[in-house]
């Protein structure tokens, strides 16, 4: 666990970001409250973060902030939606989601005419899988009716979609990106997704 994190001392200087900055960008909230944790050392009381998230979040800040404004590019790296719609032939263009994915949801829901953005994440999750291999329909229908269900109840809050098999039964389940989770034996976790960085990254393609 400690080596997945990074201390805010290590953070400032391997980014070479003033602590001003890096609190602004909280203020802001370009960096979750969540990623700011505390911890007792033998100096004292250090913050540290999660090291692979921040160095990601940080990169991603010091790329984009010279092109929009914080306040929209904390809109962009928020788990909130964005209010868009498109069409099946411009997902498909702009390689959002594949035709086969579309092909699968319009043959379980039926034609739309415009898809909002909280649908196009749902297909570029199931997108992702269906390409990995890791899934066929059959799991995709049970994806697609608990992201549909469940996934609005968070309200823009970041989970993890855990996707596991056992003996060739499979299940899936949203869960709280803090949750410790641990199961029996013979469990296989097939595919752990982050929706809010699938979302962030979706955002990001759809500037």
């Amino acid at each position: 666990m400690e080596s997945d994190l990074i201390s805010k001392k290590e953070l400032l200087e391997l980014t070479k970001i003033s602590y001003g900055q890096l609190y602004r960008w909280k203020r802001k909230n370009l960096i979750p409250e969540d990623w700011f944790i505390r911890k007792s050392t033998f100096t004292g009381q250090e913050t540290f973060f999660p090291k692979e998230k921040i160095l990601d979040r940080i990169d991603k800040i010091k790329n984009m902030k010279g092109n929009i404004s914080l306040d929209e590019l904390a809109n962009m790296l928020s788990p909130n939606f964005m209010e868009i719609s498109m069409s099946k032939n411009q997902l498909i263009q702009q390689n959002i989601v594949s035709k086969n994915t579309i092909d699968f949801y319009t043959g379980e829901k039926g034609e739309k005419e415009g898809y909002a953005f909280e649908k196009i994440l749902y297909l570029n999750v199931l997108d992702n899988m269906f390409q990995s291999g890791k899934i066929n329909f059959e799991e995709g229908k049970i994806i697609l009716n608990l992201l549909e269900e469940d996934y609005p109840k968070y309200n823009g809050k970041n989970c993890e979609l855990l996707f596991i098999r056992k003996l060739g039964i499979s299940s899936c389940c949203l869960i709280s990106n803090t949750c410790e989770i641990y199961f029996e034996n013979g469990i296989k976790i097939i595919e752990r997704l982050s929706l809010s960085d699938l979302l962030e990254e979706l955002k990001i393609k759809m500037v």
